[in-house]
């Protein structure tokens, strides 16, 4: 049976979400087409022919993308059986299955993906999942070393860019999925409510070796959490080391897990990783506390100076806009931000995300937060709220307009920065002038991937 598995967006990274169910269903004699629109146009000729249309939706951004494009696909081949897997498939059912979805297959999807494509060809009487069911897995997978043979080059994906002004190519595969953790604001809690899936690690292995012959020379691990299952992650980069000692890597690992694993973070630099990256979310503990994050103010500065004694660069990210930030805690975070010297480490958008709340959310567990919200808004697939202080909201927009423009400007990390510190001052009715900053740099002082989105 033919089949299109399709990718609108995943962060300027060769997708391991058609990669791997595409070894999964080749395997099993279907004709499988792979098309990242984040590279490539709409081809008419494979979708005209697919039987299967299947929409790989692992964020935000993805299932808006997808929703967009569910018309054309439809108007090519009115027959088709269109499906969408991966993490935000659950999340947006309702609007997915209006727009014509027909099957949604969430958390470990390859099996389901497989099952979905036998019963179509008739293969299979496939009791499991029917049309309109939203369908969410957490079985244990024997995993497939992932196809990545009609992808496009890795070459033409987000680069790794060094102090040096090179720049590597990056490979990117993932050793684990969801997260034993129940971050209220965090889209995998609704789908794998605490449970996490690992890949066996000789595929994770074979992946990573491939992608090196294919051109890559760092490796980005996609896992929530790097540090789920440490006996796990340690030996694969143990190995990856002993094999490619010139490869160098980065994760991401939540800040009570680094705290919890701190004897191993030289292990992490000894093996080539170049960064960490952890979703901090806030300096402020009332807002962490809000978000159930699991960790305080005081453990972020610990795992800082940790981190540093190990050589290893923590880029922390932020939900820098909620419900709960105040000009005071935000311009306390921009301040720590310049005190502890980590403006290079923070790529500028991290200094102007909103908060979402998307359909499942735990926050809408909160009484308070349920009280903020206005009606779900399909377009955006989120519930909007609005802040108790209108100039909070100003703000916010004014910096997320600001970053694009001077993203687009091509300005340094410590060029933007600047204008976001005087932008959230003077917003604040604060002393805008700055007597003290460095001396902007010219280029970047530390290692960072060339495509800092994240949503």
């Amino acid at each position: 049976m033919k089949i299109a598995l399709i990718s609108t967006y995943e962060l300027g990274r060769q997708p391991f979400g058609l990669a791997s169910p595409v070894a999964w269903l080749r395997s099993r004699g279907h004709q499988v087409t792979c098309l990242d629109l984040s590279r490539v146009q709409l081809p008419d000729t494979p979708i005209r022919e697919a039987r299967l249309i299947a929409f790989y939706l692992p964020m935000h951004t993805a299932t808006r993308l997808t929703l967009e494009l569910l018309a054309t696909v439809r108007e090519l081949n009115p027959k088709a059986h269109l499906a969408a897997y991966g993490l935000y498939a659950p999340l947006s059912s309702e609007i997915l299955k209006s727009r014509g979805i027909q099957s949604l297959l969430g958390g470990e999807f390859e099996q389901s993906l497989v099952d979905l494509a036998e019963h179509l060809s008739g293969q299979s009487a496939f009791p499991q999942i029917h049309p309109l069911d939203s369908n969410v897995s957490l079985s244990r997978l024997r995993f497939q070393t992932p196809d990545r043979s009609d992808l496009p080059p890795l070459s033409s994906y987000a680069h790794l860019v060094l102090p040096s002004g090179e720049h590597r190519t990056v490979g990117y595969t993932e050793a684990s999925r969801g997260c034993k953790h129940h971050c209220r604001h965090c889209p995998i809690v609704p789908v794998y409510d605490g449970v996490f899936r690992i890949v066996d690690r000789e595929i994770v292995l074979q992946d990573i070796r491939q992608q090196v012959k294919a051109g890559a020379r760092h490796i980005t691990f996609g896992d929530p959490d790097f540090f789920n299952g440490v006996g796990h992650a340690i030996p694969i980069v143990e190995s990856l080391h002993r094999e490619f000692p010139d490869l160098t890597y980065d994760v991401t690992i939540k800040v009570e897990h680094l705290l919890a694993n701190a004897d191993l973070l030289p292990k992490l630099r000894s093996t080539g990783c170049l960064f960490v990256v952890s979703a901090v979310e806030s300096l402020d503990d009332h807002i962490l506390q809000k978000l159930q994050k699991g960790h305080s103010r005081a453990d972020f500065f610990s795992i800082l100076e940790k981190c540093r004694k190990a050589s290893l660069l923590l880029q922390p990210t932020f939900v820098a806009f909620t419900p709960w930030t105040t000009f005071a805690n935000y311009l306390d975070l921009l301040e720590q931000i310049r005190k502890f010297d980590l403006i290079p480490a923070v790529a500028p958008i991290q200094f102007a995300i909103r908060l979402l709340i998307p359909s499942g959310s735990r926050l809408l567990d909160s009484e308070e937060v349920r009280n903020r919200i206005g009606p779900f808004d399909a377009k955006a697939l989120i519930y909007p709220w609005k802040h108790d202080l209108p100039a909070i909201d100003q703000l916010s927009a004014e910096l997320q307009e600001l970053v694009g423009s001077a993203e687009k400007m091509k300005l340094s990390r410590h060029a933007i920065f600047e204008k976001i510190w005087r932008a959230s001052n003077q917003a604040a009715g604060r002393d805008t002038r700055i007597w003290d900053f460095p001396l902007v740099p010219s280029r970047a002082t530390v290692p960072y991937l060339n495509e800092p989105w994240y949503c």
